[in-house]
């Protein structure tokens, strides 16, 4: 059984007074497994965000359902959907949303505070990815003092100790310069290699390249999809540069 599973997604927006429906995805459907690095790309407006925040249970589908880990989101009342996306899901954002009254320990913390955890049980689980992370040094400064890059750090930190089913990254290198975004990338892939499931969202056709299958998306279709399989980052690079071609001059795949 896949760990994460779309069916049939539906979408539609209506405008203030009901006049207007603009749909925003159509019938998507996908899943992904166990351990899987999966991008999702396509352009402004195609629809992507909008299932990424369905899949996160900040947002509901008109119709459809999505399925994590057996469990349909639709089925869990709204009074436990925090508590449950608090347990199974971890985020990273392209702002990085850290408290800048709060040092990085804290900010990391946070979610676990919120489930209720023993400080021993904390400072255990931080230590555990602190120093994978390169962030060991830096926990007691603020987010105002340390770079874009350990901002994600942490950022990523954070997602990953809830010790989540799926992280799910949304354009987690659009706020960082080149070399941090190098360095994000590439403990994105350190991160799955260890059996973290990534579903990320991006603009970015370098991020994509690290991904081990992509998605592309079409007025709120999916379009096509490249598994990496043994290709480099390069030839990946190059797979995903064509599509996206294809999809901006309205090619069939």
């Amino acid at each position: 059984m896949s760990l994460l599973e779309a069916r049939n997604i539906k979408k539609v927006y209506k405008t203030r007074f009901g006049g207007t429906s603009v749909e925003a995805l159509n019938n998507v459907s996908f899943t992904v497994e166990k351990g899987e690095y999966v991008a999702i790309m396509g352009e402004s407006g195609s629809g992507k965000t909008t299932l990424l925040n369905i899949i996160a249970a900040l947002d509901k589908a008109t119709d459809g359902s999505v399925i994590l880990d057996g469990m349909d989101l639709s089925k869990v009342k709204d009074r436990d959907i925090a508590k449950f996306r608090r347990d199974n899901l971890g985020y990273v954002f392209q702002e990085f949303n850290l408290l800048d009254t709060f040092s990085l320990e804290d900010n990391i913390y946070l979610p676990l505070v919120l489930a209720g955890r023993k400080p021993a049980e904390m400072q255990e689980r931080l230590k555990k990815i602190a120093e994978p992370l390169g962030i060991a040094n830096i926990l007691k400064k603020y987010p105002y003092e340390v770079s874009g890059g350990q901002k994600q750090r942490a950022a990523v930190a954070r997602a990953l100790i809830t010790d989540p089913k799926v992280i799910l990254a949304d354009e987690p290198t659009g706020a960082l310069d080149s070399k941090s975004s190098d360095e994000l990338l590439a403990l994105f892939k350190q991160v799955n290699q260890m059996g973290q499931t990534i579903l990320m969202v991006t603009h970015s056709t370098k991020a994509a390249s690290n991904a081990s299958r992509v998605l592309f998306i079409k007025d709120g279709a999916i379009f096509h999809q490249i598994y990496k399989a043994d290709a480099s980052d390069r030839q990946m690079y190059q797979k995903i540069s064509d599509t996206l071609t294809l999809l901006a001059q309205g090619g069939d795949k």
